[in-house]
């Protein structure tokens, strides 16, 4: 676990709404025995082969019986930039360890650039979004299985300072007392996109975006206010409160009410995905009372669905 997490997260607990009731995704012998049982069929096959067997055949059987892999599986997570600390300190140890033949292997990024990597064919399993634009897209492409979708997770949209800042910056409408705002690029970045929002709402995107500097993600953003290149940004509450920079930074204020919509983080299963019982497997485990609390302890609450 980083340095600090504990200490960051303790401060942010209490945003959290109550938990989702346990769902039990990983009984072990719901888990293991389909697998154990798939690769005896696949070898008595392939015992069972006679001499006008196919080339085409005999590979696909290989195949299949190397994806078993003695009942492991390894599934990829392109998640949100944003979910990085959660999913790798807290989440991932805790379903290995419950789901000891599923392994998660992660790509973390802004949700348009993780878009864009399934659209052109990437390998992902499951999609873990910051933004339900995304997912919507990918959705209406049939390149996520619609069914699948969870609207898991809600965050907040931040306004953030250099630690000691002295800009005189105390809410999200006096912002342009900065000089140099940080914001992700609302073409491709949530967090820039629901930025957009908020100031179209306020009467303020052309003095902001006159400012602005576009980051490609949120932990971008992050960076450069708390290396002090940036007066101000925007960035989620979450990244805020439990990057390795939380102590660099200050948050000034929330979103104002009504100025943004309700920022919800969904996951669903990539459509092209070979691995989709794991797949399905790892959300059901997302939607239990233990991850859904460990997403609490980095600031995130769980979405009233």
């Amino acid at each position: 676990m980083r340095t600090g997490n504990r200490i960051r997260r303790a401060a942010v607990v209490l945003m959290a709404a109550a938990m989702a009731a346990a769902s039990g995704a990983c009984a072990p012998q719901k888990a293991e025995e389909p697998a154990v049982t798939e690769a005896a069929e696949i070898k008595a096959a392939a015992a069972d082969k006679t001499d006008g067997e196919t080339p085409d055949e005999t590979g696909q059987a290989a195949e299949q019986e190397t994806q078993t892999g003695g009942g492991t599986q390894e599934i990829l997570v392109a998640a949100a930039a944003s979910l990085q600390y959660v999913m790798e300190d807290a989440v991932q140890p805790a379903f290995e360890k419950e789901c000891p033949d599923v392994k998660l292997k992660f790509t973390f990024d802004s949700s348009g650039k993780l878009q864009a990597q399934i659209e052109e064919g990437a390998d992902a399993d499951v999609f873990f979004s910051a933004a339900m634009k995304q997912m919507k897209a990918l959705e209406e492409e049939n390149l996520i299985d619609t069914d699948s979708v969870v609207g898991l997770l809600e965050n907040k949209i931040a306004l953030i300072v250099p630690k000691g800042s002295e800009a005189g910056i105390t809410s999200f409408e006096d912002i342009t007392k900065a000089e140099k705002i940080a914001v992700g690029d609302p073409q491709s970045v949530p967090v820039g996109q629901y930025a957009k929002e908020c100031f179209e709402s306020l009467g303020m995107w052309e003095e902001v975006q006159a400012k602005a500097s576009f980051g490609t993600n949120v932990t971008e953003v992050l960076s450069w206010v708390a290396a002090g290149s940036a007066d101000a940004g925007i960035v989620y509450l979450t990244d805020a409160t439990t990057s390795d920079q939380f102590d660099k930074v200050e948050v000034i204020g929330f979103a104002p009410e009504g100025s943004v919509t309700k920022v919800i983080y969904p996951v669903g299963i990539v459509s092209g995905s070979g691995k989709k019982e794991a797949a399905a497997r790892f959300l059901e485990y997302l939607q239990t009372e233990e991850a859904l609390a460990a997403f609490a302890e980095y600031g995130f609450s769980a979405n009233a669905q």
